[in-house]
Protein backbone atom coordinates (compact mmCIF):
# COMPACT_ATOMS: atom_id res chain seq x y z
CA UNK A 1 0.00 0.00 0.00
CA UNK A 2 1.55 3.64 -1.14
CA UNK A 3 1.20 6.03 1.09
CA UNK A 4 -0.49 9.00 0.03
CA UNK A 5 1.23 12.50 0.77
CA UNK A 6 -1.08 13.34 3.61
CA UNK A 7 -2.44 11.39 6.51
CA UNK A 8 -1.12 8.15 8.45
CA UNK A 9 -0.99 4.91 6.35
CA UNK A 10 -3.98 3.15 7.87
CA UNK A 11 -5.55 5.85 9.67
CA UNK A 12 -8.85 7.94 8.29
CA UNK A 13 -8.18 11.38 8.20
CA UNK A 14 -8.68 14.19 11.25
CA UNK A 15 -9.93 17.49 10.40
CA UNK A 16 -6.47 18.86 10.08
CA UNK A 17 -5.20 16.42 7.56
CA UNK A 18 -8.90 17.85 5.91
CA UNK A 19 -7.33 20.98 5.67
CA UNK A 20 -4.27 19.80 5.26
CA UNK A 21 -5.57 18.40 1.84
CA UNK A 22 -7.33 21.74 1.18
CA UNK A 23 -4.08 23.94 1.44
CA UNK A 24 -2.48 22.03 -1.46
CA UNK A 25 -5.47 22.99 -4.08
CA UNK A 26 -5.26 25.42 -6.41
CA UNK A 27 -7.15 27.14 -8.67
CA UNK A 28 -6.26 25.80 -12.21
CA UNK A 29 -9.08 27.40 -14.25
CA UNK A 30 -11.83 29.89 -14.22
CA UNK A 31 -15.48 28.82 -13.90
CA UNK A 32 -16.85 32.82 -14.51
CA UNK A 33 -15.01 32.35 -18.04
CA UNK A 34 -15.55 28.78 -18.97
CA UNK A 35 -18.59 28.42 -17.82
CA UNK A 36 -20.98 31.66 -16.88
CA UNK A 37 -19.72 33.19 -19.61
CA UNK A 38 -20.80 30.74 -22.45
CA UNK A 39 -24.42 31.27 -20.78
CA UNK A 40 -25.02 34.28 -21.87
CA UNK A 41 -26.34 33.35 -25.26
CA UNK A 42 -28.92 31.10 -24.57
CA UNK A 43 -31.81 30.29 -26.75
CA UNK A 44 -35.39 31.64 -26.07
CA UNK A 45 -36.27 28.25 -25.05
CA UNK A 46 -34.73 28.35 -22.02
CA UNK A 47 -34.30 31.20 -19.39
CA UNK A 48 -31.07 30.75 -16.20
CA UNK A 49 -32.04 31.11 -12.34
CA UNK A 50 -29.71 31.08 -9.68
CA UNK A 51 -30.42 29.00 -6.94
CA UNK A 52 -28.11 29.10 -5.10
CA UNK A 53 -23.89 30.06 -4.02
CA UNK A 54 -21.83 27.63 -2.58
CA UNK A 55 -20.83 29.09 1.13
CA UNK A 56 -17.02 28.73 0.25
CA UNK A 57 -17.33 32.24 -1.91
CA UNK A 58 -20.39 33.08 -2.74
CA UNK A 59 -19.73 35.76 -5.25
CA UNK A 60 -17.35 33.46 -7.11
CA UNK A 61 -19.33 29.93 -7.07
CA UNK A 62 -23.39 31.38 -7.58
CA UNK A 63 -25.14 28.24 -9.44
CA UNK A 64 -27.61 28.32 -11.98
CA UNK A 65 -30.42 26.06 -13.47
CA UNK A 66 -31.30 26.32 -16.86
CA UNK A 67 -35.28 26.05 -17.32
CA UNK A 68 -37.46 25.90 -20.07
CA UNK A 69 -39.24 29.57 -20.53
CA UNK A 70 -42.08 28.31 -20.94
CA UNK A 71 -42.71 25.52 -19.16
CA UNK A 72 -46.06 23.59 -19.70
CA UNK A 73 -47.26 21.53 -17.00
CA UNK A 74 -48.47 18.99 -19.96
CA UNK A 75 -45.16 18.08 -21.01
CA UNK A 76 -42.83 15.26 -19.48
CA UNK A 77 -40.02 16.79 -17.72
CA UNK A 78 -36.29 15.83 -18.50
CA UNK A 79 -33.46 16.74 -16.19
CA UNK A 80 -29.64 17.13 -17.21
CA UNK A 81 -26.61 17.50 -14.93
CA UNK A 82 -23.14 18.14 -14.93
CA UNK A 83 -20.13 18.79 -12.89
CA UNK A 84 -21.05 17.25 -10.13
CA UNK A 85 -17.76 15.80 -10.18
CA UNK A 86 -16.16 19.29 -10.59
CA UNK A 87 -12.92 17.40 -12.41
CA UNK A 88 -15.17 15.68 -15.21
CA UNK A 89 -15.07 18.65 -17.93
CA UNK A 90 -16.92 17.54 -20.35
CA UNK A 91 -20.20 16.65 -18.41
CA UNK A 92 -19.81 20.33 -18.12
CA UNK A 93 -19.57 21.34 -21.23
CA UNK A 94 -21.97 18.84 -22.69
CA UNK A 95 -24.52 20.27 -20.66
CA UNK A 96 -23.74 23.25 -21.91
CA UNK A 97 -23.79 22.26 -25.64
CA UNK A 98 -26.74 20.44 -25.39
CA UNK A 99 -28.46 23.85 -24.33
CA UNK A 100 -26.99 25.87 -26.64
CA UNK A 101 -27.44 23.66 -29.94
CA UNK A 102 -29.87 20.85 -29.09
CA UNK A 103 -32.75 22.21 -26.89
CA UNK A 104 -34.77 23.87 -29.50
CA UNK A 105 -35.00 20.69 -31.04
CA UNK A 106 -37.04 18.90 -28.20
CA UNK A 107 -38.46 22.25 -26.53
CA UNK A 108 -42.17 21.10 -27.85
CA UNK A 109 -42.26 17.91 -26.43
CA UNK A 110 -40.05 18.39 -23.41
CA UNK A 111 -39.81 20.75 -20.19
CA UNK A 112 -36.05 21.03 -19.09
CA UNK A 113 -34.30 21.32 -16.18
CA UNK A 114 -30.59 21.53 -16.89
CA UNK A 115 -27.82 21.96 -14.13
CA UNK A 116 -24.66 22.35 -16.20
CA UNK A 117 -22.30 22.56 -13.10
CA UNK A 118 -23.14 21.43 -9.66
CA UNK A 119 -19.40 21.63 -8.18
CA UNK A 120 -17.59 24.89 -9.62
CA UNK A 121 -15.38 25.14 -6.80
CA UNK A 122 -14.76 21.66 -7.96
CA UNK A 123 -14.44 22.70 -11.48
CA UNK A 124 -12.41 25.63 -11.09
CA UNK A 125 -9.60 23.24 -8.86
CA UNK A 126 -9.98 20.36 -10.92
CA UNK A 127 -11.35 17.97 -8.00
CA UNK A 128 -13.39 15.23 -7.51
CA UNK A 129 -14.57 16.48 -3.92
CA UNK A 130 -15.59 19.91 -2.66
CA UNK A 131 -13.74 21.69 0.15
CA UNK A 132 -14.67 19.80 2.76
CA UNK A 133 -13.23 16.92 1.13
CA UNK A 134 -16.48 15.15 0.60
CA UNK A 135 -17.25 13.60 -2.74
CA UNK A 136 -20.71 15.24 -4.13
CA UNK A 137 -21.78 12.30 -5.81
CA UNK A 138 -22.06 10.35 -2.51
CA UNK A 139 -23.80 12.92 -0.70
CA UNK A 140 -27.72 13.45 -2.23
CA UNK A 141 -29.50 12.64 1.03
CA UNK A 142 -31.47 14.61 3.54
CA UNK A 143 -28.96 17.19 5.85
CA UNK A 144 -25.92 16.43 3.43
CA UNK A 145 -23.05 17.97 4.47
CA UNK A 146 -22.03 18.85 1.22
CA UNK A 147 -23.09 21.97 -0.11
CA UNK A 148 -23.27 21.19 -3.82
CA UNK A 149 -25.39 18.63 -3.35
CA UNK A 150 -27.82 20.34 -0.79
CA UNK A 151 -28.41 22.85 -3.41
CA UNK A 152 -28.66 20.86 -6.28
CA UNK A 153 -31.51 18.57 -4.07
CA UNK A 154 -33.12 21.85 -2.30
CA UNK A 155 -34.03 23.67 -5.79
CA UNK A 156 -34.99 20.23 -7.76
CA UNK A 157 -37.38 20.12 -4.82
CA UNK A 158 -38.86 23.32 -4.65
CA UNK A 159 -40.01 22.83 -8.39
CA UNK A 160 -42.15 20.16 -7.35
CA UNK A 161 -42.49 18.13 -10.46
CA UNK A 162 -42.15 14.51 -11.67
CA UNK A 163 -39.11 13.36 -13.73
CA UNK A 164 -39.32 11.41 -16.83
CA UNK A 165 -35.88 11.02 -17.41
CA UNK A 166 -32.53 12.06 -15.81
CA UNK A 167 -28.88 12.59 -17.46
CA UNK A 168 -26.32 12.64 -15.40
CA UNK A 169 -23.31 13.78 -17.00
CA UNK A 170 -19.69 12.17 -15.78
CA UNK A 171 -15.85 11.24 -17.20
CA UNK A 172 -13.43 8.57 -15.76
CA UNK A 173 -10.15 10.01 -16.34
CA UNK A 174 -6.64 8.30 -15.55
CA UNK A 175 -6.44 10.29 -12.67
CA UNK A 176 -9.21 8.23 -10.86
CA UNK A 177 -6.50 5.93 -10.33
CA UNK A 178 -3.38 8.25 -10.22
CA UNK A 179 -5.28 11.34 -7.44
CA UNK A 180 -8.59 10.64 -6.56
CA UNK A 181 -9.02 6.74 -5.43
CA UNK A 182 -5.59 7.06 -3.57
CA UNK A 183 -6.89 10.21 -1.53
CA UNK A 184 -10.00 8.63 -1.03
CA UNK A 185 -8.25 5.51 0.50
CA UNK A 186 -6.05 7.86 2.51
CA UNK A 187 -8.94 9.40 3.99
CA UNK A 188 -10.86 6.72 4.98
CA UNK A 189 -7.94 4.12 6.45
CA UNK A 190 -8.34 1.85 4.06
CA UNK A 191 -5.99 0.10 1.07
CA UNK A 192 -6.51 1.14 -1.97
CA UNK A 193 -7.36 -0.95 -4.92
CA UNK A 194 -7.06 0.70 -8.21
CA UNK A 195 -9.44 -0.89 -11.16
CA UNK A 196 -8.90 -0.54 -14.96
CA UNK A 197 -9.79 2.71 -16.43
CA UNK A 198 -12.20 2.14 -19.60
CA UNK A 199 -11.39 2.99 -22.92
CA UNK A 200 -14.36 4.44 -24.47
CA UNK A 201 -17.65 5.65 -23.14
CA UNK A 202 -20.42 3.50 -21.60
CA UNK A 203 -23.04 4.03 -19.53
CA UNK A 204 -24.32 3.75 -15.79
CA UNK A 205 -27.91 2.46 -15.34
CA UNK A 206 -29.65 1.82 -12.39
CA UNK A 207 -30.06 -1.63 -10.53
CA UNK A 208 -33.67 -1.08 -9.29
CA UNK A 209 -35.01 -0.01 -12.46
CA UNK A 210 -32.33 -0.30 -15.85
CA UNK A 211 -34.61 0.17 -18.46
CA UNK A 212 -31.69 -1.46 -21.09
CA UNK A 213 -33.54 -0.81 -24.40
CA UNK A 214 -33.17 3.21 -23.55
CA UNK A 215 -29.71 2.19 -22.34
CA UNK A 216 -29.19 0.93 -26.12
CA UNK A 217 -30.45 3.91 -27.60
CA UNK A 218 -28.12 5.93 -25.78
CA UNK A 219 -24.80 3.57 -26.94
CA UNK A 220 -26.22 3.43 -29.90
CA UNK A 221 -26.03 7.28 -30.99
CA UNK A 222 -23.08 7.62 -28.86
CA UNK A 223 -21.56 5.09 -30.86
CA UNK A 224 -22.08 7.20 -33.92
CA UNK A 225 -19.33 10.14 -32.03
CA UNK A 226 -17.19 7.88 -30.54
CA UNK A 227 -15.88 4.22 -29.19
CA UNK A 228 -17.66 2.47 -26.48
CA UNK A 229 -15.78 0.66 -23.70
CA UNK A 230 -14.89 -2.60 -24.23
CA UNK A 231 -15.60 -4.93 -20.75
CA UNK A 232 -12.42 -6.20 -19.24
CA UNK A 233 -11.07 -9.86 -19.58
CA UNK A 234 -13.35 -10.39 -16.22
CA UNK A 235 -16.31 -9.20 -18.44
CA UNK A 236 -16.33 -5.59 -15.79
CA UNK A 237 -15.92 -2.09 -16.03
CA UNK A 238 -14.67 -0.38 -13.23
CA UNK A 239 -14.85 -3.35 -11.22
CA UNK A 240 -18.78 -3.79 -11.84
CA UNK A 241 -20.40 -6.71 -14.47
CA UNK A 242 -21.30 -5.82 -17.79
CA UNK A 243 -25.27 -5.92 -17.93
CA UNK A 244 -25.34 -4.86 -21.43
CA UNK A 245 -23.19 -3.95 -24.16
CA UNK A 246 -21.55 -0.59 -22.95
CA UNK A 247 -23.91 -0.26 -19.82
CA UNK A 248 -23.20 -1.15 -15.97
CA UNK A 249 -25.32 -0.87 -13.33
CA UNK A 250 -24.84 0.46 -9.94
CA UNK A 251 -27.77 1.22 -6.82
CA UNK A 252 -28.08 5.06 -7.51
CA UNK A 253 -30.25 5.58 -4.59
CA UNK A 254 -28.28 3.36 -2.06
CA UNK A 255 -24.70 4.96 -2.64
CA UNK A 256 -26.49 8.31 -2.74
CA UNK A 257 -26.11 9.46 -6.08
CA UNK A 258 -26.80 12.42 -8.01
CA UNK A 259 -28.77 10.33 -10.61
CA UNK A 260 -30.79 8.91 -7.59
CA UNK A 261 -31.76 11.74 -5.87
CA UNK A 262 -34.57 13.44 -8.29
CA UNK A 263 -36.30 9.50 -9.30
CA UNK A 264 -37.20 9.68 -13.49
CA UNK A 265 -38.80 6.57 -14.92
CA UNK A 266 -35.47 6.55 -17.33
CA UNK A 267 -31.89 7.09 -15.37
CA UNK A 268 -28.32 7.23 -16.50
CA UNK A 269 -25.33 8.19 -15.83
CA UNK A 270 -22.83 9.02 -18.60
CA UNK A 271 -19.28 8.25 -18.47
CA UNK A 272 -16.50 9.34 -21.54
CA UNK A 273 -12.52 8.53 -21.20
CA UNK A 274 -11.23 12.14 -22.00
CA UNK A 275 -7.54 10.10 -21.49
CA UNK A 276 -8.10 8.01 -24.17
CA UNK A 277 -5.62 8.49 -27.66
CA UNK A 278 -8.84 7.53 -29.50
CA UNK A 279 -10.53 10.79 -28.51
CA UNK A 280 -9.93 14.39 -27.13
CA UNK A 281 -12.11 16.74 -25.34
CA UNK A 282 -14.09 18.17 -28.25
CA UNK A 283 -15.33 14.36 -28.94
CA UNK A 284 -15.97 14.00 -25.25
CA UNK A 285 -18.32 16.69 -25.16
CA UNK A 286 -19.85 15.34 -28.81
CA UNK A 287 -20.33 12.11 -26.72
CA UNK A 288 -22.37 13.72 -23.87
CA UNK A 289 -24.70 15.66 -26.29
CA UNK A 290 -25.20 12.59 -28.30
CA UNK A 291 -25.77 10.42 -25.42
CA UNK A 292 -28.67 13.13 -24.33
CA UNK A 293 -30.15 12.96 -27.32
CA UNK A 294 -30.47 9.58 -28.33
CA UNK A 295 -32.20 8.77 -24.95
CA UNK A 296 -34.67 11.61 -26.31
CA UNK A 297 -35.29 10.03 -29.52
CA UNK A 298 -36.15 6.96 -27.59
CA UNK A 299 -38.33 8.68 -25.63
CA UNK A 300 -39.81 10.41 -28.44
CA UNK A 301 -40.39 7.31 -30.65
CA UNK A 302 -42.14 5.93 -27.17
CA UNK A 303 -44.42 8.58 -27.20
CA UNK A 304 -46.08 7.71 -30.70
Amino acid sequence: MTQYPIGTLGEAWDEQNKLEWLAAQQVKREYQQEVLDKLTNLPSELKMVQYGALPYDESRYPVFALISANWDTNKPNIMITGGVHGYETSGVQGAIRFALTQVQHYSSAFNFVILPCISPWGYETINRWGPYALDPNRSFYPDSPAPESALAMAYVKSLDIELLAHFDLHETTDSDNSEFRPALAARDGVTNHNWNIPDGFYGVGDTSNPVPEFQKAIIDSVAKVTHIAPADPDGKLIGVELAQHGVINYDKRKLHLCGGFAGGDFVTTTEVYPDSPNSDAENCINAQVAAIVGGLDYLLERQK
